[in-house]
């Protein structure tokens, strides 16, 4: 295999590893499903086929590598009220800290495919394309999933807030603040 098809897997580890957190929810589970993703990809490496879109490619394969792993966990008990995972978490002591469990929050209450979709474009930076080739729709499905998402994380935990403005930046008058 060339070099160039392993410079690109070594170089898309970071955002896979983004993409699998926010599947599993937790930085360990990401780890073992890129893991497993990539070990996957490097088995199957001789069906990749040259000149296709290898970042669509492996995102395909952790997705459908996690959704493998939870059909199989499907007769497994789960934490459902949260009781376990309320002892096992600490209280975040950061703006920024609570803000991301507020946004992981709305996302866990969006549908699959419209959180799958907001993930792969926004947070992982993938195309509409890319990402409508990663879950296997249109690219109009895609646009229309991203769009749906970002409406009802807008409903969930409204806008984001500016931040405060900085001593070195100019204020802007008043008549046009």
């Amino acid at each position: 295999m060339s070099d160039a098809f392993k410079d690109e897997i070594v170089a898309l580890i970071p955002k896979l590893r983004a993409y699998a957190i926010s599947l599993t929810g937790s930085s360990a589970e990401a780890d073992d499903l890129v893991q497993e993703a990539l070990m996957r990809a490097w088995s199957f490496r001789a069906s990749f086929q040259a000149g296709t879109n290898g970042k669509a490619w492996l995102y395909r394969i952790l997705r459908n590598t996690f959704y493998t792993a939870a059909a199989k966990r499907r007769d497994t008990v789960q934490d459902i009220d949260g009781r376990l995972a309320a002892q096992l978490s600490c209280a975040p002591d950061q703006e920024w800290r609570m803000a991301y469990d507020e946004l992981l929050q709305a996302l866990d209450q969006l549908g699959a495919e419209t959180r799958d979709a907001v993930v792969l474009v926004v947070a992982a930076g993938l195309s509409y394309r890319e990402a409508a080739d990663v879950c296997g729709v249109a690219l109009g499905t895609m646009k229309s999933r991203v769009n749906r998402g970002r409406e009802q994380l807008l409903r969930l935990i409204g806008p984001a807030e500016p931040p405060p403005p900085t001593r070195s930046a100019p204020r802007a008058p008043a008549m046009f603040a």
